[in-house]
């Protein structure tokens, strides 16, 4: 559980890393775009992702 867990981490930060490295303005401008959401819409976001990623979590499994 331990190792799968780091690995999932380590995948995780190496995806979250790819549009900064690549695309660095592309990543600003969108971080800025974020910022500028209201608390709700930034909610229903993290809500959606966490929903997709336990969706694919559990398909994997």
């Amino acid at each position: 559980m331990g190792v799968s867990l780091l690995m999932a981490v380590g995948l995780m930060l190496v995806l979250e890393g790819v549009l900064p490295f690549a695309a660095p303005a592309l990543w600003r401008d969108a971080f800025r775009r974020l910022t500028a959401l209201s608390d709700g819409q930034l909610r229903f976001m993290g809500l959606m992702s966490m929903l997709i990623g336990l969706a694919l979590t559990w398909l994997a499994a």
